[in-house]
């Protein structure tokens, strides 16, 4: 049995430029090269494509993560490719992968077995630079504030009250709270400071958000950076340093297009975290894959409590995108680590464990059905362990339901092995109209969005925050920001903010940590729990196993 990675190094890739213009009818002219098997799209081209009003959005989601996996950038790029097979033109939207997941231990975003974007190390590690360049734009920004600050002050910053953080795209928790410019007067004045991960940078949200590249400038010129001693904002613009930021994300702002296994071609732009951020790849990707293609597989991040429902909310209220159809990755081994079975035994048959399970599962599909109003399909992810009478069981559970259900063979036999989810989704999308709806609408107060996310969502009882957290909220609002969504910020394991209480737990109590305005991504974040936006790395990083041999092949790499 191979590895991802040596699946990968062991395939067949067409060169980008033909098959941009054999899939897709994208002349050369309209592409800029990046090597042989990836290239960025003109948005010049891609803004002059007319609309295709008949294409179809298929939104890719999850049960909430666990250690036995799921699949859902697998099931995303299969069924991609199973669309393609039964004679649907589709494009596959994925996320970047960050380099801190890479080395550490999530993983990448390339998919797995024979369900997988290529080439697969160029993704996973560097790819075309564009979180790079956010990292750039966002540092450009902190270094333009305390320079500010050095020479003179004339905005009149507290530096007390300075909000925006560096990043880096590394989990390195040293880094979450620090002290700088210490050493004299000539480095500025010493203050308290931090990193944030790459990927929960608000530049990343606006990267993911903005319509165009002057929507891009504008939105990095709203950003809120710091407060006055009488707790005025000041903004980017404030510092003239949009235009700058801007002109640093002007290449990466073009989608990047690679392609699958067999060919499929995905475009591959922006990647915020979906626990920590809005967690979906640009919508200039996926507004623009509309325009290429009569089918676009998109994910979002994590489960749909997370990932989903930020789509929703956040993504498709932003952009003007309606998804047609959700489906909902699970696993017998997920559902049985979520009915309570240890890590260790998941190979083992086990109809209890699976039974409780369920409600995870269960949980997840009526939040898109009932609140969403959007018609799912379940793809079950095929593992060798998994016995006949646990996939029977599953699939009577969600007959039950009158819930579309598939078992998918995609990480073994690539879009073969998913051509049944294919030909299933494409049967609800045509036969299953969707009520598509928000959660909450733009007008509700924020604390009211939070607590109808918690309450409805994660099943919590109520919601609650300290003294200081509800005043920020209320100072959010008298700022003008009330009609903004609401990104949470949680631990993606569980439906409460605990990661340990598995399957749908009821009746807990969400806790508001901290609060920040995102007035450039033009959302508010709830971060709450335990939850860092910058990680650290596990006891056993994965970077301990990755390699390079004496001809430059890399190994190890998942």
């Amino acid at each position: 049995m191979y590895s991802d990675i040596e699946i990968a190094q062991k395939a067949t890739l067409q060169k980008i430029i033909p098959l941009a213009k054999e899939k897709l009818g994208i002349p050369e002219s309209a592409l800029e090269p990046y090597g042989r098997y990836k290239a960025k799209i003109s948005l010049d081209y891609l803004n002059a494509l007319p609309p295709r009003p008949d294409s179809k959005l298929i939104l890719i989601s999850a049960i909430n993560p666990t250690p036995a996996g799921e699949g859902k950038t697998l099931t995303c790029i299969g069924l991609g490719d199973a669309l393609n097979r039964i004679g649907k033109q589709t494009v596959i939207c994925l996320r970047e992968p960050s380099l801190g997941p890479v080395f550490g231990m999530k993983g990448g975003a390339a998919g797995g077995g024979y369900s997988q974007v290529v080439p697969m190390e160029d993704i996973n590690l560097h790819f075309t630079g564009d979180f790079n360049a956010i990292a750039l734009a966002n540092n450009l920004l902190a270094a333009l504030i305390d320079n500010h600050i050095h020479h003179g002050n004339a905005l009149g910053i507290d530096v007390r009250r300075i909000t925006w953080k560096r990043v880096m795209d590394m989990n390195d928790r040293a880094l979450r709270r620090m002290v700088v410019s210490l050493g004299g007067t000539g480095n500025g004045f010493p203050r308290e400071d931090g990193f944030d991960i790459v990927v929960a940078s608000e530049v990343m949200a606006i990267f993911c958000l903005a319509t165009s590249l002057q929507d891009l400038k504008e939105r990095l010129g709203n950003i809120v950076v710091a407060y006055t001693r009488d707790q005025q904002p000041v903004r980017a613009r404030d510092l003239n340093a949009h235009g700058a930021m801007a002109v640093l994300l002007k290449d990466a702002l073009q989608p990047n297009l690679v392609q699958t296994l067999e060919h499929t071609p995905a475009l591959l732009h922006g990647g915020p975290f979906a626990n920590i951020a809005h967690g979906c790849n640009s919508a200039l990707a996926t507004k623009n894959a509309l325009k290429l293609a009569d089918y676009v597989v998109t994910e979002a991040g994590f489960g749909a409590d997370l990932g989903a429902e930020k789509f929703i909310d956040i993504k498709c209220r932003k952009s003007g995108l309606r998804p047609h159809a959700v489906v909902i990755v699970a696993t017998v081994r997920a559902l049985k680590y979520h009915g309570g079975a240890d890590a260790e035994n998941l190979n083992r048959e086990d109809f209890v464990a699976l039974g409780k399970g369920f409600a995870n599962l269960e949980r997840h599909l009526s939040n898109i059905q009932d609140h969403f109003g959007l018609p799912c399909v379940v793809a079950i992810n095929h593992f060798l362990h998994d016995t006949e009478a646990e996939i029977n069981l599953l699939l009577e559970r969600l007959a039950a339901r009158n819930t579309p259900a598939v078992l998918g063979r995609h990480w073994a036999e690539g879009g073969k092995g998913a051509e049944e989810l294919a030909r299933r989704v494409v049967e609800t999308v045509e036969n299953t109209p969707s009520d598509f709806r928000f959660l909450y609408p733009d007008e509700m107060p924020l604390w009211e969005k939070m607590k109808t996310i918690a309450t409805k969502l994660y099943g919590a009882s109520d919601i609650t925050a300290d003294p200081d957290v509800l005043s920020k909220i209320k100072k959010i609002e008298a700022q003008g920001y009330k009609h903004l969504p609401i990104c949470v910020a949680k631990t993606q394991y569980s439906f409460s903010t605990d990661p340990k209480l598995r399957g749908a737990p009821s009746g807990h109590m969400v806790k508001i940590r901290e609060v920040r305005l995102a007035a450039g991504a033009e959302f508010v974040v709830m971060i709450c729990g335990d939850i860092m936006t910058m990680p650290g790395l596990p006891k056993v990083p994965s970077s301990e196993k990755i390699d390079i041999d004496e001809h430059g092949r890399v190994m190890g790499l998942f």
